[in-house]
């Protein structure tokens, strides 16, 4: 495993807290470029080009919202639903592409068993688990919460305040890591401090 103490510490929560939230797409996980090329894939089957500028300005949206906004930006009217179903079966089949992101990682390592953890992510439980699963890192969180647990994803706050709620812990106790200016949102609303990973990307 690729470690890196200086990446480490520029993540490293401050204390005090008594939870620790992640995010997963992006955060936890490097899913960028696999969820690019499942959306790529899929809009072809509709003659579709997606931009690459465009979907990782968009990152951290729910998929359906994410389609919604792509027709409404370049003039079509593809079916949500339809091009949802055809990105989460090609998805399942780059799985195994996926890989954690070594710092956050680290982080949420070097946390278990001193407070509680939760996963929490705007996208549908079973490819959340499995993303989890595919990183190996499930063992270590006490709750996932995703799209499917609340009515309103990111930037509400209701999957962070959800997350909080299971781990039994006030919300401004807890840290959330995030990707997504969406994520940092939801934080800000939930009253929790927040550790933009992004800075990741530009130090690595």
């Amino acid at each position: 495993m690729c470690f890196s103490p200086i990446l480490n510490d520029l993540i490293a929560p401050s204390p005090p807290y008594a939870a620790l939230i992640f995010d997963c797409d992006g955060t936890l996980a490097d899913t960028l470029a696999v969820h690019f090329q499942t959306f790529v894939l899929a809009f072809e089957k509709f003659e579709a080009e997606l931009p690459t500028a465009w979907y990782y300005e968009r990152t951290g949206l729910p998929a359906i919202k994410f389609i919604q906004a792509f027709n409404q930006s370049f003039g079509y009217a593809i079916n949500e639903h339809v091009v949802d179903v055809e990105r989460q079966r090609y998805f399942l089949d780059l799985i195994h592409q996926v890989q954690e992101v070594p710092a956050v990682a680290e982080i949420a390592r070097a946390n278990y068993g001193k407070v509680p953890m939760a996963v929490a992510s705007n996208g549908q439980r079973f490819l959340v688990e499995s993303i989890i699963d595919a990183i190996k890192l499930r063992s270590l969180f006490n709750t996932i919460v995703t799209l499917d647990d609340v009515s309103m994803g990111k930037p509400a706050p209701d999957l962070f305040l959800l997350a909080a709620e299971r781990m039994g812990v006030a919300p401004e106790d807890c840290i959330v890591y995030e990707d997504s200016d969406h994520g940092l949102e939801a934080a800000r609303r939930a009253r929790m401090r927040w550790i933009d990973v992004r800075i990741l990307r530009h130090t690595a």
